[in-house]
């Protein structure tokens, strides 16, 4: 797959009014002939100045092997472009951004990315998942060369009676009413301590934390246990933790942490 890292390094060469002298930046170009698009890769000689000579060039795909992207798009979210350019069916790809840079994907390969695996709960809102998605939108995550996979688990379809709390619109909650000390409880470590302290030992407790859900690394999950945020392995798998109502800048920093130690520790056993 060939994606340039920035739109800095592509060049649009259907016009050339200085000859075979172009931009010092440029390491591909996309250049309009008359059956469509082709896009090249350039070598350019060594010197000052801005407009250097093209020593070397090389067609990378051809007009009967590309298409442009009809619709303006974000570059800074590399996994869309990649997703939309293996939809279109073609070896390359140009796309648009909305200010009209350029930039391309030929030879599309989704399986490139790192998939970072996301474990969350309903109802109510999955805080993480909805932040990651938003981010994503904008490009925040356009440098790490990742996709996400969502695991977001509907504890409404639990046998428990009772729930932890009312803004998930639950009728019996653990913020509201006084139990009997004999209920299941939809609950975690924190709604254990709770029921332990409150009611005795006789509550069941079935589990609904996201992070007793991982199996799989690298992942980033939620937790309403503050002392566990950060990276760490759980269930044997590397990944990060954010608190339950984790701020975006939280989110960003500790995915990127996370992966960071992935990637270091990669292939290594986990313990814990």
């Amino acid at each position: 797959m060939i994606f340039p890292e920035e739109c800095k390094f592509v060049g649009l060469a259907t016009g050339l009014p200085l000859g075979s002298r172009v931009y010092f930046l440029s390491r591909w170009l996309i250049r309009q002939v008359e059956d469509g698009y082709e896009v090249l890769a350039v070598r350019l000689a060594d010197g000052a100045g801005l407009m250097r000579e093209v020593v070397e060039k090389q067609v990378l795909a051809t007009p009967e092997e590309t298409i442009f992207y009809p619709d303006p798009v974000n570059f800074n979210d590399r996994s869309l472009l990649i997703g939309l350019a293996k939809a279109g069916g073609h070896r390359c790809t140009i796309f648009q951004s909305p200010d009209g840079s350029r930039t391309f994907v030929i030879d599309p390969e989704p399986a490139d990315l790192l998939t970072v695996h996301v474990y969350d709960i309903i109802p109510p809102r999955p805080h993480l998942a909805a932040i990651l998605r938003d981010l994503e939108a904008v490009g925040l995550f356009g440098d790490l060369g990742i996709v996400f996979e969502y695991h977001i688990r509907d504890i409404r379809e639990m046998a428990a009676e009772v729930y932890p709390c009312r803004a998930g619109g639950f009728d019996l909650t653990l913020d509201t009413d006084r139990l009997a000390g004999t209920e299941r409880v939809a609950g975690c470590l924190t709604a254990r301590q709770f029921c332990a302290e409150n009611y005795g030992d006789g509550v069941v407790i079935d589990e609904i934390c996201p992070l007793a859900q991982v199996a799989e690394e690298p992942f980033i999950a939620r937790c309403c246990r503050a002392n566990r945020e950060g990276v760490g392995v759980w269930n044997r798998k590397l990944g990060g933790v954010v608190h339950w109502g984790a701020s975006p800048h939280v989110v960003d920093t500790v995915l990127r942490a996370a992966l960071a130690a992935w990637k270091e520790h990669e292939g290594r056993n986990r313990s814990g």
